[in-house]
């Protein structure tokens, strides 16, 4: 599904107006090949990215990571791992083991450089790579932002304003959706 800059930046206001062209661009090419090609699967991609990016200005977790320290659910099990591993891209990547998955998936090493994740072409990679893993495309279609918000964030955290996001994504483009 392809979207113009204008549509980005009227869904999440506070994205940097300079950036707009580029991560439409990176997340339309990042999209596709993961079949979030429709409204519904897009506003609810979009909904959770612009509040766990913060509307695409964080790019890394604020916090130093060392509350994942020794968390063996995130496969952080060697010294250092919880601030080397914490979230970073636009879905907020975060352990060790999902960016050993991710590298595993696709080849890009991450591991020996996770800073990559902060970056929009991987970052935006990273985000539809574990929406897929997570198997979410369903679960957009029948618009169920609760259970991918249970998914992505690991509980409901922000829950309305993620919804208020999706339906707004939703919204926009539904007037002006280019489907392919």
């Amino acid at each position: 599904m392809r979207f113009s800059p204008e549509q980005l930046r009227a869904i999440m206001p506070k994205c940097p107006s300079d950036k707009c062209a580029e991560y439409a661009a990176y997340l339309g090419q990042a999209m596709d090949p993961y079949e979030i090609n429709t409204v519904r699967r897009a506003a609810c991609f979009l909904g959770q990215l612009a509040l766990e990016s913060g509307e695409l200005r964080y790019w890394e977790e604020l916090a130093s990571g060392e509350a994942y320290e020794g968390r063996r659910n995130l496969g952080n099990t060697e010294p250092g791992d919880g601030p080397r591993f914490k979230g970073r891209g636009p879905i907020q990547l975060t352990g060790r083991a999902n960016y050993q998955a991710f590298q595993d998936a696709t080849g890009l090493a991450v591991i020996d450089h996770p800073e990559k994740v902060a970056t929009p072409k991987v970052g935006f990679y990273t985000a539809v790579w574990y929406w897929d893993c997570k198997k979410l495309n369903p679960l957009a279609d029948r618009f169920a932002v609760r259970s991918i918000t249970r998914i992505v964030n690991g509980g409901l955290t922000h829950l309305d304003q993620r919804k208020r996001y999706t339906n707004k994504a939703f919204r926009i483009l539904s007037r002006t959706a280019e489907l392919r």
